[in-house]
């Protein structure tokens, strides 16, 4: 029988209380029960508009049936046939943008909870499967992947089950990009993530870490030397963004990426840390996205007695996810909304002790279709702070493009590539994810990964043809 009940099932979580005192990943998942519950609320619509809103086209309805019947398994084939990282993106993605968003259901009630049955099917074949993967015929030619965030997972899991001789170039000593250094472990458990890589490597993808491109070898000594046919940029977006306001050069001023990676990649909230973050009372934490609720949520749990989102717009218009606004406010966090920073003070030693602020208000539209947002007059007040995070966005390393002639990019920096098949203005050099459009989501780079390797291959294979 179906579901029919307008309400999804609930997602078991820690309470807020529990969980701002750890690192542990806040939702719990479903247990079985939950899951059949929920996925029988599908009502496996003939047009699919789910699959529409997925940018790997997972046949969504097909695998919601199989865990409606218990056959969790198929469940996770049908999932594998299009994503390489089923277990992040069920966790991460921000399905109510995409897949959840085109639900039916969603018209007179709650849409089916996709995202979170994705992440079932993921953790119930990482649990009991044991079979390794078959490891597919090789075809002889060579692909060099840099950078191994989801974009360059992507496409270099694409291409391994195709037969191809993939190795990833990563600058960190991790592998992983955003998903190990940006997104914090009670998102996305680390172990998590190397299970997905561990699946890679099993293919036959080889992984270089500590290898920055552009320093230790060029995109050109890469093909010319080392024979490899072609190339994919997944780089990321890894350069923050400053507001160039008075005392952003302050002691316990820290950008969101360089916050994030020394609690995520370097564990700074160990005891033995080697890069240990000082232990901040009060936090201001400037910007509204996923990641500027990261790093809130992350000095709430190192301690911080009061933690502030700093947003010159609205509530409304707060860029991350409903889900992680939600989480933050339980956990504490104060939001200070309409609020825009115009100068960082300092005490006498140089570190922060206050970040000054304009209220703002907002006016018409801009081009993005958000209301435009205006300083009020006179408007000027203090919070005090000792630690101060800026977290307004990123940009592409230019490190590639400098060491790679004819490479076109944008001005900000964002490499171009043709929107379809990734490939940029070097022949055979393919490009996506946040190196092309800036910091985007991870499922969309994963996309872009995914529909560069279909090129390549495409390429390659027509070249052996002929």
């Amino acid at each position: 029988m179906p579901n029919m009940s307008p309400k999804r099932t609930p997602m078991p979580t820690q309470s807020p209380e529990e969980r701002c005192s750890n690192f542990n990943e806040v939702a719990l998942g479903y247990s079985t029960e939950d899951a059949i519950n929920e996925a029988k609320r599908c009502l496996d619509c003939k047009n699919m508009p789910c699959v529409s809103g997925c940018p790997v086209k997972i046949h969504i309805p097909a695998f919601i049936k199989e865990v409606a019947e218990g056959n969790f398994e198929e469940a996770y084939q049908i999932i594998a046939e299009a994503s390489s990282l089923p277990a992040v993106c069920g966790r991460v993605c921000p399905q109510e943008m995409q897949c959840e968003g085109k639900c039916v259901r969603g018209i007179k009630g709650e849409s089916v909870a996709i995202g979170r049955l994705e992440r079932f099917v993921a953790d119930w074949h990482n649990k009991t499967s044991k079979e390794k993967q078959k490891l597919p015929t090789p075809n002889g030619h060579k692909v060099a992947v840099i950078g191994s965030g989801p974009a360059g997972l992507a496409c270099a899991g694409s291409l391994a089950k195709k037969g191809y001789d993939v190795t990833i170039f990563e600058a960190l000593h991790l592998a992983g990009g955003v998903l190990v250094y940006g997104i914090p472990e009670f998102r996305l458990p680390k172990s998590i993530v190397q299970k997905e890589i561990d699946g890679l490597i099993e293919l036959g993808v080889k992984i270089e870490t500590n290898f920055v491109i552009g320093k230790l070898l060029s995109i050109d000594e890469l093909m010319e030397e080392h024979g490899f046919e072609a190339i994919f940029i997944g780089s990321g977006a890894g350069l923050p963004k400053f507001m160039n306001i008075p005392g952003e050069n302050l002691k316990g001023v820290y950008s969101a990426n360089e916050f994030l990676t020394r609690i995520n990649l370097m564990k700074a909230y160990t005891p033995d840390a080697k890069t240990p973050i000082k232990e901040n009372h009060k936090v201001a934490v400037v910007g509204g996205g996923n990641v500027a609720m990261d790093a809130a949520r992350c000095a709430k749990r190192l301690g911080a007695s009061e933690v502030y989102i700093v947003y010159r717009r609205g509530e409304d218009e707060l860029p991350a996810r409903r889900e992680e606004v939600e989480h933050a406010k339980e956990e504490g966090i104060i939001f200070k909304l309409l609020t825009n920073p115009v100068r960082i003070i300092p005490d006498e030693n140089g570190f922060v002790k206050g970040i000054e602020c304009v209220q703002m208000e907002l006016g018409e539209a801009d081009e993005s279709g958000r209301r435009k947002p205006i300083e009020k007059k006179d408007s000027n007040f203090t919070i005090d702070v000792d630690c101060v995070i800026m977290s307004i966005g990123t940009s592409p390393n230019p490190l590639i493009k400098s060491t790679t002639e004819g490479l076109e990019t944008q001005k900000w920096g964002g490499i171009i590539a043709d929107s379809e098949t990734g490939l940029t203005s070097r022949k055979n050099v393919y490009a996506g994810g946040d190196a092309v459009t800036g910091a985007a989501t991870v499922i969309l780079a994963m996309g872009a990964g995914k529909s560069a390797a279909e090129a390549i291959d495409k390429d390659l294979s027509n070249k052996q043809n002929h």
